[in-house]
């Protein structure tokens, strides 16, 4: 039976926004494969994104919030789910179009990222989260 290489990172977020793990994720990847990231919450994402400019980052962030805004906005009144705040249900329709999980090809320990792509967790809730992704290797 193959061995696979697995492993858990806790990333702490401050709020809603984009946290590059690029560099948490490179150790973790020893050999040549497919590694695999998932992230165990239905409120935050997985992202590649453009990581040399961070006005990409403020733009799509800007962009999710005019996408899915509070459920207390008035055009978010349609929305039954409120118990867990007004930024709860919007976080689900963002983690929802958004990916929970990411394949990304390694060779030699390398992630075959282009030059300016960089991995983030895209945290869809305005208060301070710990956040857990798996990373695989296989």
């Amino acid at each position: 039976m193959e061995t696979l290489a697995c492993q858990r990172l806790t990333i702490s977020t401050r709020g809603a926004g984009f946290y590059e793990i690029t560099n948490r994720v490179v150790p973790l990847l020893q050999g040549s494969g497919v590694a695999t990231l998932f992230i165990r919450h239905s409120s935050a994402s997985l992202l590649i994104q453009e990581n040399a400019d961070p006005d990409v980052q403020v733009d799509l962030l800007g962009f999710l919030k005019r996408l899915a805004p509070h459920a207390d906005h008035p055009q978010m009144n349609w929305l039954t789910h409120r118990i867990e705040g007004p930024d709860d249900m919007p976080a689900h329709i963002k983690a929802a179009l958004l990916p929970t999980s990411l394949q990304i090809p390694v060779i030699d320990g390398e992630m075959m990222l282009g030059r300016w792509q960089g991995i983030y967790l895209v945290e869809h809730r305005d208060s301070p989260h710990q956040r857990e992704v798996v990373v695989m290797l296989r």
